[in-house]
Formats: C-alpha cells, sequence, structure tokens
C-alpha cells in the first residue's frame, strides 16, 4: 500500500467534509451526507469509527459539545457500529467519485479500517500523543493526515517521527467547539510546513463558512476540513457547528477561487517578485486586499496571526485533559502489580484526574502500586 498517492497532492486544496458520527448509525441517512456531500463539492468524506472504550473510561460524565452537556461514554457506545457498516459507506462513497477517510481512536477500530483498504488515514488532534495507535497506523504506509490541535511543537515533532515525512500532511486546528477565528493563527501553515518539511492544511471548527477556509487557501493549503452535515439543527454530536449543504458549496467555490488566484500570481510573477508582492506576509498582495476589502483588515490580520506556533487562548485549558494520559481501568490496590491490562491511554476529559503520556505504558506495567489508584484515575509517577 505505501505507493497510493498522496490525496491532497493535486493543483487545488483537497477538501474534506467531516461527516463523522453524524449518521448516528443510520446508513439511509449516511448515504444522504456522502450524496450530499458530493454535489456540495467535497473531494472527500471522513468518518469516525468509534468504539468507546478505546476513547474514554465509563466514569468520564458529562462533556460539554455544541449540543450541550453529553454523557460522552454512552453515547459513543450507542454510535458503536459493525465493520460491514464503514465497508458500505466506503462503496458508497467511492460510487460518489469521493476519496473515503476514517479515523481510527484505538486498536480495534485500527485493525477494522485496516481491513477495509483505505488510501489514507486521519489521526485526531487528542490522539497525536497516542505511541501505540501512531505506531500501528504507520506500519501501513499510507498517506496521513495528522490534525495538530491543542498540541506544541514538541508533540508535533514527536508524533511525525513515526512517519515519512512527505506522506502526512498536517492539518493545523483549535480544538474547541466551536473555534474563535481569531485563535486560528493561518500563517502557522507556512511556519509548520518550514520547520517540519511537509504538507500543511486546516480543519476549521469556526462556524463561518468562508473565512478561515479562504484565508487557509491564500495561504497555499493543502487541504481543508470542515465538519458536514444535513441541518444544524439535526442531532448528530457536531451538527450545531457544521455546515449544511447550501454553506459547504459555497466554501468550495470560495476556497477554489482563491486558490486559483494564489496559483494565478505564481504564474505571472518573476522569480524576484515574491517578496515585493506581498508574500512575506503569506498571501499575494493583490489577494490580501481582497480580503481586506470583505472582511476588514484588523479581522483578516487576527485570523492570519503571527505564525508562532502556541496553544490557542480557546484551548489552552484542555492540554492534559483531551489529549491521551494513563488511566487506571480498575481499582489497583496499594502493592499490586500493575498489569498491561489494568492501565490504558484514554483522554481524561473534565471530571477525571490526567495522567502520564502513553509513551510511558511500557514503564508501568510489571511495576508495583505504591499506593490504591481508583479506578479510572491518572497514573503519575507517585502512584508506582
Amino acid at each position: 500500500m505505501n505507493h497510493l498517492p498522496c490525496p491532497w497532492e493535486q493543483e487545488r486544496p483537497f477538501i474534506i467534509a467531516e461527516l463523522g458520527t453524524g449518521h448516528e448509525g443510520d446508513r439511509v441517512r449516511a448515504g444522504e451526507l456522502i450524496a450530499a456531500a458530493a454535489e456540495s463539492g467535497a473531494d472527500c468524506v471522513k468518518f469516525q469509527m468509534v468504539y468507546a472504550e478505546e476513547i474514554l473510561h465509563p466514569k468520564t460524565g458529562n462533556v460539554a459539545l455544541p449540543g450541550g452537556d453529553i454523557p460522552l461514554f454512552e453515547r459513543f457506545k450507542a454510535l458503536e457500529l459493525p465493520p460491514d457498516f464503514y465497508a458500505e459507506m466506503k462503496e458508497e462513497a467511492e460510487k460518489q467519485g469521493l476519496f473515503f477517510l476514517c479515523t481510527p481512536f484505538g486498536p480495534r477500530s485500527a485493525r477494522e479500517l485496516r481491513n477495509l483498504r483505505p488510501g489514507a488515514v486521519k489521526i485526531a488532534s487528542p490522539e497525536l500523543n497516542y505511541t501505540a495507535l501512531l505506531e500501528t497506523t504507520a506500519s501501513w504506509e499510507l498517506p496521513v493526515f495528522l490534525s495538530s490541535g491543542i498540541t506544541l511543537l514538541s508533540d508535533i515533532e514527536a508524533a511525525l517521527a513515526f512517519f515519512p515525512r512527505r506522506r502526512v500532511c498536517l492539518l493545523h486546528c483549535v480544538t474547541s467547539y466551536p473555534a474563535p477565528p481569531e485563535d486560528y493563527n493561518l500563517r502557522l501553515l507556512l511556519s509548520l510546513s518550514a520547520v517540519f518539511g511537509c504538507a500543511t492544511g486546516v480543519s476549521d471548527h469556526s462556524m463561518d463558512a468562508a473565512l478561515v477556509p479562504v484565508l487557509a487557501a491564500g495561504l497555499g493549503a493543502g487541504a481543508i476540513e470542515k465538519h458536514f452535515c444535513l441541518s444544524r439543527r439535526g442531532t448528530g454530536l457536531d451538527d450545531p457547528i457544521a455546515l449544511p449543504p447550501e454553506d459547504f458549496a459555497l466554501m468550495t467555490r470560495r476556497v477554489r477561487a482563491a486558490a486559483k488566484a494564489r496559483r494565478g500570481f505564481f504564474a505571472d510573477a518573476a522569480p524576484n517578485q515574491a517578496a515585493e508582492a506581498g508574500l512575506s506576509r503569506g498571501i499575494p498582495a493583490r489577494l490580501l486586499e481582497e480580503f481586506y476589502d470583505e472582511w476588514g483588515e484588523k479581522t483578516v490580520e487576527a485570523v492570519l496571526g503571527s505564525g508562532v506556533k502556541v496553544l490557542a487562548p480557546s484551548e489552552k485549558a484542555n492540554y492534559l485533559s483531551t489529549r491521551r494520559s494513563i488511566h487506571a481501568l480498575r481499582d489497583i490496590q496499594a502493592g499490586e502489580t500493575i498489569e498491561k491490562d489494568m492501565i490504558g491511554a484514554l483522554r481524561s476529559e473534565k471530571k477525571l484526574k490526567p495522567g502520564l503520556p502513553p509513551s510511558f505504558e511500557r514503564f508501568i506495567s510489571g511495576r508495583k502500586a505504591r499506593r490504591f489508584i481508583p479506578d479510572g484515575q491518572g497514573l503519575d509517577w507517585d502512584d508506582i
């Protein structure tokens, strides 16, 4: 499978309609979403292969999502589907001329996704430090989309160590739902590409159909991902922040127009004109002026940002709780030997105390518990 082309290596941005779990297990609704995404100009539809135990602990409790406080573990349990559902969705997507993309969250979903022979794989931001999942997906030798929300440069560098960088597209995003456009700091697309030598794109969780995606296209984004729904009044987890078909179609037209304008500049400009023409600011001057005219210079510059990688204000407080860390999967008594099946790498969310990063899991297995560790608690060095 290592000869499959990278889907973002095309003339225009690769546009991903993130369906996630918005189908809610209904095959008819899923088919409607795929058809609507195709009609709206998407290149790709993305699903999430959810098994609750791979993501959260049952004691996680309610999690604040766009639709309100949700008992997320129970909701994920209700969204667990057999492998044939995704096989059917892959077939339907390809019939519609769309690329099928899916996100695994742990060993079971990764194994089942691998059996579908996907053309690429997507790793979500909270799993960017999940070393076991990175090792597994890297062994497939597929193109990979890595979302880099709620991360530091060191986190991205550690994740990229598992993959050939020419086979990676880093999707810059802000892990907040909805995300304020001014938190996006889109010049990071240029910084990340320069620092890591890989393609870059954006996964946009803001509410505006065009602002972030169009500015990203002006910066040369290789891929743009946006949540897609049939209606924002739907019952899917992400429907309140997703784009309905008419807005998604508007986005695709605007993105492709901006990308075409950028390509036109490079076709027309002499090699020594880039800096003078405004590319020192990341976007050709005449295109940047068009953005200023539409949205205002202050708004555009706020969204473009400095290009310095920092945690966005809206996601900073969740750095430890959203990412994976090591948690007890049952009560562990003081003096008890910690076996591999007693711990797991899970998202803590807001109720449970985060633990050590997943990369330390192999150092914990086989050690004795220094004190009682309650079921669900994150493990730290004082526990062993």
